[in-house]
C-alpha cells in the first residue's frame, strides 16, 4: 500500500495543474482499489454546493455541472459528519440523492471520505461499485490516507488561484484572510504590487553548445553587469541601511566568484551545455540543496542564490527587472522576496511586504524590521497570480494579510492606524519621565536591540539601558565568522551609544530557528537540540573570541554585562564562567583596562525554572526569556502557524513559573529582569510588576506604551488584579479579565498595540 500511495502522490504532485492532478487521482485510485468508480466533489464555499470536479467511471460530461447542496445526498452527509460513510446499498439510504446526469444508477456500494485541510472542509472523494458489498477496513484506510494527501493539493490550489475558473470566479470583491508569520510589526493598507522574477529557470531548456568561447563571453558580460548592479545597490543601501545589513551585498558578490557559482557555471559550459542551461543547472542544484535543509535560516539562503541567478539570466535574455508602475502605497508581494527589493523600489513607496516564503529571521525580515516596514512572511497558500492591483491590508501584529477588505474592515484598520498615530504623539510626553506607578513604585525600562538602527529609536524613547543585545545578528549577515576586531567595533558602538547605562550582551545564540550559512546545524528537532550555550561551550574558540571582543569594547566604559542563553544546568554556568575569566585575564595581560563585567543567566527552559537557587550562586543576575520559556513550557513552536493559537503567554502555568522564578531569586537577593513579548505587552507588564519584576526589557516600539500604562496605575491595584488572576484556570479568561480591568481604568486604548479588541476585524474578514 505504501508503494502504491507513494506513486500516486508523486504523479499528483507532478501534474501541471489542478484539473490534471484530480484526473490523475481518480484514475489511479480506481485502478489501485479495483473499483468501478472514483469521483471527487469539491465544495464551492461561495455558493455552498459540492461540484463534481473529476470522475473515472461516471459520465465525464457531468464534471463541472453536477452539483449538490452542502447538506444534500450522501456526499453532503460525509461532509457534515466529517467522517467516512461506507454502505453496501447506497440507494436504500434515506439521504441518497440520485444525480441523473452522472449515470450512477447501477452502482450500489458507496465509500465516501471527507477532504479536510486545517479543519476546513474542502470536498469529498467517493468510490463506488455495482456489487452490493461494504468496502473492507483496508480499503477504507487507503482512501482516508489518499484524502489526507489530496487535501493539501486542493488547499494549495484553492489559495494560490489554480482553482480559478473551475468554480467560475476569482477573488473578486470577496474579503479573504490569509495567515502567515510576523516579519515586522505594524499595519499597512495599500495596493498589491506583485514582484515577478525577470526570467524563469523552468522555461530554460538544455541545449548543446556550438561555440564555447562565445557562450563564456556572453556569461562574462552578464556577470559583469550583475556585479555592477550589486555594487550600485550596495551604494544605494548605504544611504538607508546600517552596516550590518550592507554586508549582505558583499555576500552576493562573493557568490559570483570563480570558486563559487561562476566557476561551476563555466565548468558546465565547458562540458557542452549552453550558458542559460548551465546557469539553470547550477543555480537550481544549489536552490534545491538549501530548500531541503531543515534549518529555516539556511532555507532562506535559497532565495539569495535564486535571486542572483535570475539577475544573470535576465541579462542573458535582455530582460528588464521591473516594468509595471509602482503605486504610491505599494504592498510588495512576491513568492520569495529578497533584500534587494528595498533598493530596487524607493523606500517611500513601500507600505508593506508580503512574502510567500521566508521566515522571521530571514535577511529580508531583518532588514524590514530595521526600516520599520510592516511585513508578513511564510504565507504559503497565497493567490499570487491574482493579486496585482488588489487592495490589501498587512497586519504585522498577528501575521495576517487581508485581500479586498470590505469597507467596514478598512474603516476599522484606518481607525486603528489613526489611533496609534495619535497615541504615539501623546506617548512622547512621558519619554523623559521615569516609569513610576501612582503609589511611587519604580520600574526600570530597558530595550532589546540587535541592529544599529535600533539604537536611535531606543534613545529617543528614553531607554534606560539594554536588557538584551542579540549578538547573533552581526554573525547572521556575514558569510564567515566575524573577527575579534570586527566584533569589538560593533559592540563598542552599542556600549558607547548607551553609556553610562548598562548594556547586556547575550553570547552567541544560534540553533533552533537561527543558524549561520557558514556554520550549518541540521537536526530533526532543532529547538531541543544544539543551540545557545551548548554550541559555544562545544566551540570555545568561538566563545573566547566573542568574550574578548566584548571586554575590549568595554574599555574605559565598563557598562558591559554578559548574559548566557539556553542554560539548563549549573555545569554549563561553571564552564562558561571559567572561559569568561580566562578571556578576562588574557585581555588584562595584553594591556586592557577593564573591570570584570557582571555575568547573568537566561531563564528560558523549564529545567532552569527549578534551579534558581543553584544558578544564583554562580552568577550576578538573571533574565527571563519569556518567548522561549513560554514555548518550552507549552510545547508549542511559536513560529508554527498551525499551533499559533496554543502559544498563550497568559497560560496559568506560564504565569506560575514566572512567579516562582522571581520569588526564588528575591529570596537570594539576586536581581531579575524579563525580556520578550510579555515585557512589551502592557497587559502582561502589569502582572509582571505585581509579581515583583522591577526591570522590563522590550522592543523600542513598545517602551513608551508600557511606561504610560504603568504610570497610570498603582502597584497595589496591580497586585489586587494578580490575586484575581490566580483564581482563574484559562488563558483566554485571564487575558480578557486583565483587558476589562484596564479598560475600566481608562487605559483600553493603550493596552493593545493594534490588537483588535472590541472590534471584530478578523472575524469580519473571515466571515465576509
Amino acid at each position: 500500500m505504501l508503494e502504491t500511495l507513494r506513486r500516486i502522490v508523486q504523479e499528483v504532485n507532478a501534474a501541471p495543474d489542478l484539473s490534471s492532478a484530480l484526473s490523475v487521482m481518480v484514475t489511479r485510485v480506481r485502478l489501485s482499489m479495483g473499483t468501478e468508480v472514483c469521483s471527487i466533489y469539491l465544495l464551492d464555499h461561495t455558493i455552498n454546493r459540492y461540484v463534481l470536479m473529476a470522475t473515472e467511471g461516471l459520465n465525464k460530461e457531468a464534471v463541472g455541472t453536477a452539483t449538490l447542496h452542502f447538506s444534500e445526498g450522501l456526499v453532503g452527509q460525509v461532509g457534515m459528519r466529517e467522517e467516512p460513510i461506507n454502505l453496501d446499498d447506497a440507494p436504500s439510504h434515506p439521504k441518497f440523492r440520485y444525480l441523473q446526469e452522472t449515470g450512477e444508477e447501477p452502482f450500489h456500494s458507496f465509500l465516501g471520505v471527507p477532504i479536510i485541510h486545517h479543519r476546513k472542509l474542502l470536498g469529498v472523494i467517493v468510490v463506488q461499485q455495482r456489487d452490493s458489498r461494504r468496502f473492507d477496513q483496508q480499503e477504507e484506510a487507503f482512501l482516508v490516507t489518499i484524502s489526507a494527501q489530496l487535501a493539501a493539493v486542493v488547499a494549495h490550489a484553492e489559495a494560490t488561484g489554480a482553482i480559478d475558473g473551475i468554480f467560475g470566479g476569482g477573488l473578486g470583491n470577496v474579503t479573504t484572510k490569509f495567515d502567515g508569520v510576523v516579519g515586522c510589526i505594524g499595519v499597512a493598507i495599500g495596493k498589491a504590487f506583485v514582484v515577478y522574477p525577470p526570467a524563469e529557470f523552468k522555461s530554460v531548456p538544455d541545449r548543446a553548445v556550438k561555440n564555447i568561447r562565445k557562450e563564456l563571453g556572453a556569461f562574462n558580460d552578464a556577470l559583469k553587469k550583475v556585479r555592477m548592479d550589486i555594487r550600485a545597490l550596495s551604494e544605494k543601501a548605504s544611504l538607508t541601511l546600517p552596516p550590518e545589513e550592507q554586508a549582505l551585498f558583499q555576500v552576493y558578490e562573493r557568490m559570483l566568484d570563480d570558486n563559487a557559482l561562476a566557476g561551476e557555471i563555466r565548468a558546465h559550459v565547458q562540458a557542452g551545455n549552453w550558458v542559460q542551461g548551465a546557469l539553470r543547472e547550477v543555480v537550481m542544484k544549489h536552490v534545491a540543496a538549501f530548500e531541503a535543509m531543515e534549518d529555516s535560516y539556511l532555507r532562506a539562503r535559497a532565495s539569495d542564490v535564486k535571486d542572483l541567478g535570475l539577475r544573470i539570466l535576465a541579462y542573458l535574455q535582455e530582460a528588464k527587472t521591473l516594468n509595471a508602475p509602482i503605486p504610491d502605497q505599494a504592498i510588495v508581494v512576491g513568492e520569495d522576496i529578497t533584500p534587494t527589493i528595498f533598493v530596487d523600489i524607493p523606500r517611500e513607496r513601500i507600505a508593506g511586504i508580503v512574502s510567500l516564503h521566508g521566515s522571521s529571521n530571514s535577511h529580508m525580515s531583518i532588514v524590514a524590521r530595521s526600516l520599520g516596514i510592516p511585513t508578513v512572511v511564510g504565507v504559503g497558500d497565497f493567490p499570487l497570480s491574482r493579486l496585482e492591483g488588489l487592495n490589501l491590508i498587512v497586519d504585522g501584529h498577528r501575521g495576517e494579510v487581508i485581500i479586498e477588505p470590505n469597507q467596514e474592515v478598512v474603516r476599522q484598520y484606518r481607525a486603528i492606524i489613526s489611533e496609534q498615530e495619535e497615541l504615539s504623539k501623546e506617548l512622547e510626553s512621558v519619554t523623559d519621565l521615569p516609569c513610576e506607578t501612582l503609589d511611587g513604585h519604580r520600574i526600570n525600562m530597558f530595550v532589546n536591540t540587535g541592529l544599529m538602527a535600533d539604537v536611535n529609536i531606543s534613545l529617543q524613547r528614553g531607554a534606560e539601558g539594554v536588557g538584551l543585545y542579540r549578538t547573533e545578528i552581526p554573525f547572521m549577515v556575514r558569510d564567515r565568522f566575524p573577527s575579534e576586531l570586527e566584533q569589538m567595533e560593533i559592540y563598542r558602538q552599542q556600549l558607547e551609544a548607551f553609556y553610562p547605562a548598562p548594556v547586556t550582551m547575550r553570547t552567541l545564540d544560534i540553533g533552533g530557528d537561527k543558524s549561520l550559512p557558514y556554520f550549518p546545524i541540521q537536526e530533526d528537532n532543532p529547538f531541543l537540540g544544539w543551540r545557545g550555550i551548548r554550541v559555544t561551550l562545544d566551540h570555545p574558540e568561538i566563545f573566547l573570541v566573542q568574550i574578548r571582543a566584548m571586554l575590549w569594547a568595554s574599555e574605559s566604559l565598563d557598562n558591559l554585562r554578559i548574559m548566557l542563553p539556553m542554560v539548563s544546568s549549573v555545569m554549563e554556568i561553571d564552564e562558561a564562567m571559567h572561559l569568561i575569566h580566562r578571556a578576562y585575564l588574557e585581555v588584562l595581560e595584553e594591556g586592557a583596562h577593564v573591570q570584570m563585567p557582571e555575568v547573568g543567566v537566561m531563564i528560558e527552559v523549564p529545567a532552569a525554572v527549578y534551579q534558581i537557587k543553584d544558578f544564583v550562586q554562580q552568577c550576578d543576575f538573571l533574565s527571563v526569556g519569556s518567548n522561549d520559556l513560554t514555548q518550552y513550557l507549552l510545547a508549542v513552536d511559536r513560529n508554527n502557524r498551525r499551533v499559533a493559537s496554543l502559544y498563550q503567554a497568559f497560560h496559568p502555568s506560564v504565569l506560575r513559573a514566572l512567579k516562582h522564578i522571581i520569588d526564588e531569586a528575591k529570596a537570594e537577593g539576586t536581581p531579575v529582569s524579563i525580556c520578550g513579548e510579555m515585557a512589551g505587552d502592557p497587559r502582561s507588564a502589569v502582572l509582571l510588576m505585581a509579581m515583583g519584576y522591577e526591570t522590563l526589557s522590550m522592543s523600542a516600539t513598545s517602551l513608551l506604551r508600557v511606561k504610560w500604562v504603568l504610570r497610570k496605575i498603582s502597584l497595589a491595584a496591580a497586585q489586587e488584579l494578580l490575586e484575581q488572576v490566580w483564581k482563574m484556570d484559562n488563558a483566554a479568561v485571564i487575558k480578557s479579565h486583565v483587558d476589562l480591568m484596564l479598560d475600566r481604568a481608562g487605559l483600553g486604548s493603550f493596552i493593545r498595540p493594534t490588537v483588535f479588541q472590541n472590534t471584530p476585524t478578523s472575524e469580519a474578514a473571515a466571515q465576509a
